[in-house]
């Protein structure tokens, strides 16, 4: 499988956004690239700073204006694209969505972020309801995408699922930052942490992980924080969490073979699922353990 990844800085111009998106996606698939993955919210700015009802107003139906931009070029480029999306669903019902379209043009699945954070500069939950779709692979003419978005990705629960629904590689459109007011050893525990527990669920689950993030400086419209540096750092990682590819804080894009056939090895030498104590896992879905 030939992924191709786009780290980019945006505007508040979703047009121009949207036109530079699709340039790469052109470039990255005349060079070979089978599947495409972009960062969350990859129309427009990360408008989460702030709780502001007129952002709704960039909500869009699925299928939608960008399912059928982006449909339209991948029946004609023949790739598989990942979207990540601001979805209205219905009045006043809302979600931050992954949608999957297959290399002619139509909607492969989508995926709704299930796990929603709500902290200063990133109040999700005012425009995200969480997601019900549950955590199901998406079958597509590359493989069965185990497609997530952002803050699942520090869930292992999310992970785990989706490696147990049949999933070859997870996949998480991302948005995350540094806030200015941190020191630098906080701002790399922060990045560090954020790279290791990924590549944990790559090595726990014996399968490649695509993390694909934003990038640029992006000003708080409220001023009530400097904004978010968007620390960009999207990699790909093998089964046993080894580094494929690294970018670094700033734009561009990358093609990354991954050999699907090496998980089949890598969980025959770390069998972890033949090994999982089923029968005495109950007390995880409870919240806490008194």
């Amino acid at each position: 499988m030939k992924v191709g990844i786009i780290q980019q800085a945006n505007s508040s111009d979703i047009n121009s956004n949207i036109i530079n998106l699709q340039d790469k996606i052109r470039a990255l698939a005349n060079e070979g690239a089978e599947l495409i993955v972009m960062q969350e919210l990859h129309n427009g700015l990360y408008f989460c700073q702030t709780e502001d009802p007129d952002v709704f107003d960039q909500a869009e139906t699925i299928p939608g204006p960008s399912t059928n931009i982006f449909g339209n070029l991948a029946k004609e480029l023949g790739v598989v694209i990942v979207l990540s999306l601001f979805e209205k669903r219905a009045a006043g019902l809302y979600h931050n969505t992954a949608v999957v379209i297959e290399k002619d043009g139509t909607i492969a699945g989508t995926y709704r972020k299930m796990h929603i954070p709500d902290d200063p500069a990133y109040y999700e939950k005012f425009y995200f309801t969480p997601g019900d779709l549950g955590f199901h692979p998406i079958d597509t003419s590359v493989g069965r995408l185990g497609v997530l978005v952002c803050w699942d990705q520090w869930y292992p629960e999310a992970a785990r699922l989706m490696a147990m629904s049949g999933a070859e590689v997870l996949i998480y459109p991302t948005a995350i930052g540094w806030e200015s007011t941190d020191d630098d050893d906080e701002k790399q525990r922060q990045l560090d942490a954020w790279i290791t527990i990924q590549r944990g669920h790559a090595v726990a689950n014996g399968i490649p992980v695509i993390a694909v993030n934003r990038t640029g400086f992006e000003s708080d419209p409220s001023g009530v924080t400097n904004g978010i540096n968007f620390w960009g750092n999207s990699f790909i990682c093998g089964p046993q969490g080894e580094f494929l590819y690294h970018a670094d804080e700033g734009e561009g894009t990358r093609i990354v073979e991954i050999d699907k056939k090496r998980t089949e090895n890598v969980r025959r030498w770390w069998p972890f699922f033949r090994d999982r104590r089923i029968d005495d896992y109950d007390n995880l879905i409870k919240r806490w353990i008194d």
